[in-house]
């Protein structure tokens, strides 16, 4: 049977709908967040910008509460990298990730013993400095000297090993400093019984949140080979389509896949907003066109507060002063040059004329 052809228009209102990026949603907070997958919450602002543009009437507040009660947590997850997620959700992505993290650690690093890492990461109590004690107990205890781009992976592992995660402020609004971690039981409760299949929930999790999309792309979002993520699809009923190219994507049944000619408003997006960042790089055109990819994604990781105009991206956004700053990387008709300025100017409101 011949799949779908989907277009690029297509699987970018298909993206916006599941991020919703379409009109903002009348959702409670947890359920929200679980939708989109988590948020990337490597700068503190992020989180928050980024549900405001989602939700109606989101507030600053609202966020922190549910931190303060372990209704929603931060912690260092997909691709190492720091989400906040739902209480639930961390539980089932560590349950999903932590087994192909300890299989790449043991293989790279043969006689490391992550038991006793673990046990010592464990038994510190340096509070925000426990990184860097850390690292001497990983120098203290390693088979062979760690190069200092290995570090992070390694750290990344025990913590899920460990089940270490953010306690506030840390994940609040304004929060600059170093974390403090606590064992997540201690802060979420007890850990429930697994699902049957993590992986197959973890995959599951992503396509609601970005499919349809390729086995790479989930990959890609996960840090998992693909013979894992072939296995968590094996366990999960599908749908097949192509897109232009003739990639092979994978997706849900009865997902939305809303038309191509669908109107979209202006968005305003964080720093490292997932949306940009869930597909591998030659899908990430169906929201970031190829020709700015090398200018909002910068060569450190780094990645650039921007707006969207027709669901795409269109230039980046800041505060200076305490007021808006825009930089279209095109000339944008006043009309809609205007919609970005009052979509802009509601976010620095809602930032205090902080930065985003």
């Amino acid at each position: 049977m011949t799949e779908r052809v989907l277009t690029l228009r297509e699987l970018n209102r298909a993206l916006l709908a599941r991020q919703l990026l379409l009109e903002r949603a009348r959702l409670p907070l947890v359920r929200a967040i679980e939708r989109i997958a988590g948020l990337q919450a490597q700068h503190s602002p992020s989180p928050y910008i980024g549900l405001w543009s989602r939700l109606e009437g989101f507030r600053i507040a609202a966020l922190e509460r549910s931190l303060a009660r372990g209704q929603t947590v931060k912690a260092t997850l997909m691709r190492t990298t720091l989400h906040i997620v739902s209480r639930a959700d961390y539980w089932t992505i560590v349950a999903a990730l932590l087994p192909a993290r300890m299989e790449r650690v043991e293989r790279s690093f043969p006689g490391l013993d992550l038991d006793a890492l673990t046990e010592r990461l464990l038994a510190l109590e340096e509070g925000p400095q426990i990184r860097a004690r850390w690292y001497e107990v990983l120098d203290e205890l390693a088979s062979r000297p760690i190069k200092p781009d290995e570090r992070w992976p390694l750290w990344g592992t025990v913590l899920t090993r460990a089940q270490l995660v953010h306690a506030p402020p840390s994940g609040t609004f304004g929060y600059r400093g170093s974390p403090t971690f606590v064992p997540a039981a201690s802060w979420l409760g007890s850990r429930p019984d697994p699902p049957p299949s993590p992986l197959a929930e973890l995959v599951r999790r992503y396509l609601g949140a970005f499919g349809p999309a390729s086995v790479d792309d989930i990959s890609s979002w996960t840090g998992l080979r693909s013979p894992l993520v072939r296995q968590g699809l094996d366990a999960l009923e599908l749908r097949r389509f192509r897109d232009e190219r003739g990639r092979l994507l994978l997706d849900l049944p009865r997902s939305p896949l809303p038309a191509a000619d669908t109107a979209v408003p202006v968005r305003i997006l964080p720093k490292w907003d997932s949306s940009l960042l869930a597909h591998a790089p030659p899908e990430r055109e169906r929201i970031l066109p190829e020709r700015y990819r090398k200018t909002v994604i910068r060569p450190n990781g780094d990645v650039l507060p921007t707006f969207l105009v027709d669901g795409f991206v269109a230039g980046s956004w800041g505060v200076r002063k305490k007021k808006l700053t825009l930089e279209p990387f095109e000339p944008l008709p006043k009309r809609v040059l205007t919609e970005v300025q009052r979509e802009g100017e509601q976010a620095v409101e809602f930032l205090g004329g902080r930065s985003p």
